[in-house]
């Protein structure tokens, strides 16, 4: 017990991590996705979801830029703690409130607080760990995202099962987040500011080689490829004929899928490169956005999670690991260009996705698009293989 409640052993700090990833990203993200079907009954349309989960996503690019620009250690914890009270307000808001414009500025605030438990807890984490092999320890850190995913829907199921609305399970969501959250302030922080020696480079625009500019373009697909179902998968599933109640069963798989692919997907990169890695990942995202268009076999969409949440989180550990190692002196600038892609492309899917169902009645051309657009970060990564110095 006197283990989990030292603020320098490496067990209480990764957990502390993991719990802050739960809070800012799944109270605060995937939560929302959870509940789409329960609030679609009776409160949301399908337009307005999408809106909400751009704005969201919008608030998290927000987040992302301003962390990787902060370099002082005592800053980030700051911003970190913030984010975390802010996931948890943002979350009682739609709790007690039906009113739109209360949920617009909750939806955008919970995605900036979602970048302050995810980017900026992570990088309090890396400082603190006490080990030499700090990439698998890391790997175990992002296995929160899925553990995220499966908490908040758990919870979700047991409260709208036992008779709850959606409005008691946003209220159980904001108070388990909230007891998650004291423990990971507690345990992220400092017994006494930190001094920073921060090392200043010069702009160096030589990183930008054409191998680096379309792997930033093929992050941007990655994005989208992201967000549709990372937004509607539930709904997804429990549209097709016969499927009525699986969809989030099946999201509860995306969770299951989710804890251990970081660390496996950046072990396959070390043995065989991050680039051929990164193009089999998108592929078999791929595959699984396309399968809810061409079956309505329950295993097959079953499979669909999986995939999905088999990829999404080891693609972005890809995606940046790679980067850092592409940045030499300037993380800054290069990070920044990537997040911003990414951003980019998770703010647009869910507009365009929300035009496509409501003009066809369907999933399907969102999904069509969808995958032709992750297919295209495919094309994007053969290309720049012709580029490529050597094996990364």
């Amino acid at each position: 017990m006197n283990r989990l409640l030292d603020r320098n052993d490496n067990l209480s700090i990764i957990i502390a991590g993991i719990f802050a990833i739960i809070t800012g990203v799944g109270v605060a993200r995937f939560a929302f996705t959870s509940l789409i079907p329960s609030m679609l009954e009776n409160y949301l349309d399908i337009t307005f979801a999408g809106i909400l989960a751009s704005l969201n996503f919008a608030g998290y690019l927000t987040g992302s830029i301003l962390s990787v620009f902060i370099k002082d250690i005592n800053q980030k914890v700051m911003l970190f703690r913030f984010g975390l009270v802010l996931a948890v307000l943002t979350t009682f808001v739609l709790a007690f409130s039906t009113n739109e414009t209360y949920w617009i500025i909750a939806r955008i605030i919970a995605g900036f607080a979602g970048a302050m438990g995810l980017v900026v807890g992570s990088a309090i984490v890396m400082t603190k760990l006490q080990i030499e092999s700090k990439t698998k320890a890391m790997g175990i850190h992002f296995s929160g995202i899925g553990f995220s995913i499966l908490t908040t829907d758990l919870l979700n199921r047991y409260i709208l099962s036992s008779g709850g609305t959606w409005q008691d399970a946003w209220m159980y969501l904001a108070i388990f987040g909230a007891i998650l959250s004291v423990y990971s302030i507690y345990i992220l922080s400092f017994d006494k500011m930190v001094k920073q020696n921060v090392v200043k480079h010069k702009f160096d625009t030589s990183i930008f080689t054409i191998f680096v500019v379309l792997l930033i373009m093929a992050y941007f697909t990655e994005g989208v490829g992201f967000v549709v179902q990372g937004t509607f998968l539930p709904d997804i599933i429990n549209n097709l004929p016969g499927l009525a109640g699986y969809g989030n069963l099946t999201w509860t798989l995306v969770g299951l899928a989710g804890i251990p692919s970081c660390i496996i997907w950046m072990r396959l990169a070390h043995k065989y490169g991050s680039v051929n890695i990164i193009i089999i990942a998108l592929l078999i995202q791929m595959v699984g956005i396309l399968i809810p268009t061409f079956t309505t076999n329950i295993y097959m969409n079953f499979l669909s999670g999986i995939f999905y949440g088999g990829t999404f989180v080891g693609l972005v550990a890809l995606f940046m690991n790679l980067g850092g190692q592409l940045a030499k002196h300037n993380p800054v600038v290069l990070m920044g260009a990537l997040t911003t892609s990414y951003g980019i492309g998770q703010v647009i899917a869910p507009l365009y996705s929300v035009y496509l169902i409501e003009k066809f009645g369907n999933y399907d051309y969102a999904l069509y698009l969808t995958a032709l657009i992750v297919f295209g970060g495919v094309l994007l990564l053969l290309i720049a293989k012709k580029f490529e110095i050597e094996k990364i």
